[in-house]
């Protein structure tokens, strides 16, 4: 009786991180501009994007499907846009945009993973962030250790940023409302871009580790998951 009361709740638990479409919506994408105050004092204007869409329970909103950032760089008056796309392994989009800097003329993204599937997939980071540079041509992830010294200070509406800039009558966002709206996070890695990992078990670090495999995620210790979805996948 316990192997198979055990046994069940293997099932019921795996069964929540398969890719199955409880409920699918669509939105229409929505704009908006913010004001990011950079590190030397400067500001500049970037223009983002949010829809949503897919898997998510019934009752809740969908996830962010989709977004885009974009922003002219000044040096040479050149617009660069940076894409966060539909991921099929996690039902949505991967991040929540945290920090646009600006370096010798080179743009910096910095970037938190959105849910623990995501989490999982990026590979865990810790401070929990994702940061891409761009060479002039595309965007590339590099360290935190690549990311200037000078970058502390997120600058961007990080969480549910469409739903609070349709709250927010005005054309262009202030850097000083983005601020407004960052400080009531307590989690400190969102207060400042971190150095040091968080403590374990805070925050998004505390999510269980996955990995996913065929069809779904599952724990990367042992054989249990792997024959589930050997059985289940098709």
């Amino acid at each position: 009786m316990r192997t198979n009361q055990l046994w069940l709740k293997q099932v019921t638990k795996l069964g929540l991180f398969l890719l199955m479409e409880v409920s699918m919506g669509a939105c229409s994408a929505v704009s908006w501009k913010e004001e990011a105050l950079l590190h030397d004092g400067s500001k500049i204007v970037v223009v983002r994007t949010v829809e949503r869409g897919g898997r998510h329970e019934i009752g809740q909103r969908p996830p962010i499907k989709e977004q885009s950032l974009s922003f002219v760089l000044p040096s040479i008056d050149q617009r660069i846009t940076w894409e966060d796309s539909y991921s099929e392994d996690i039902g949505a989009a991967s991040f929540l945009p945290m920090q646009l800097e600006i370096f010798n003329d080179t743009p910096y993204i910095v970037a938190t993973p959105m849910g623990c599937l995501s989490y999982n997939k990026w590979g865990r980071p810790n401070p929990p962030y994702v940061i891409f540079k761009h060479d002039g041509n595309k965007w590339k992830r590099i360290t935190l250790q690549e990311l200037p010294v000078e970058s502390k200070t997120p600058n961007l509406i990080i969480s549910s940023p469409d739903s609070k800039a349709k709250q927010i009558p005005q054309s262009l966002i202030s850097a000083e409302t983005i601020k407004e709206l960052n400080a009531n996070f307590k989690q400190p890695e969102y207060q400042t871009i971190l150095r040091e990992p968080v403590k374990s078990g805070i925050g998004i670090t505390s999510c269980e580790e996955l990995i996913h495999y065929k069809c779904g995620w599952i724990s990367p210790h042992g054989t249990f998951g792997r024959d589930f979805m050997d059985n289940t996948c098709k």
